[in-house]
């Protein structure tokens, strides 16, 4: 079950979208287990290993970033974590259950300034109402290494 599950997510992902270039010599639709490998930092042995189902007891820092290359929703996550024998994380929904209270009123008290909060692998937190406006051409986007890399607005919008 876990692997049908990863391999239809993996489907259904357009490369551009998971900030890879697209075009190639594609045989099927979607990204290709190396690179879901790659963004989510496992090897590329491992996930295929999860896909063919002779893994079964991934970690749950694992499902969280291979659930994240998926851009899984909170019950997205859910099912993943269902799926591999795991109970899901309930502080997986939004940031405000990540960011500690005390630096989202501090993150707020920046009125005319940009300011937001990235997690260890870059990923954006939380942000005040300025760098929401900073960020908007980037929506959907939640890793600041892949909009400042792969995002084809982010010269325009970061000029250094």
């Amino acid at each position: 079950m876990l692997g049908e599950f990863l391999r239809a997510q993996r489907g259904h992902l357009d490369p551009a979208v998971a900030g890879l270039r697209a075009g190639g010599n594609r045989r099927v639709p979607g990204l290709r287990r190396e690179e879901v490998a790659v963004l989510a930092g496992v090897s590329a042995d491992y996930y295929a290993r999860l896909e063919q189902g002779r893994e079964r007891h991934p970690s749950p820092q694992i499902l969280a970033a291979i659930g994240r290359v998926f851009r899984l929703d909170a019950d997205g996550h859910g099912h993943l974590y269902r799926l591999a024998g795991l109970t899901p994380n309930p502080g997986q929904g939004g940031y405000q259950d990540r960011v500690h209270p005390a630096l989202l009123q501090l993150l707020n008290s920046f009125p005319a300034s940009a300011a937001y909060v990235l997690g260890p692998a870059f990923d954006i937190l939380a942000v005040n109402a300025v760098a929401a406006e900073l960020l908007s051409p980037f929506a959907g986007w939640d890793n600041m290494v892949r909009v400042l890399f792969a995002h084809p607005q982010a010269t325009t919008v970061f000029v250094e």
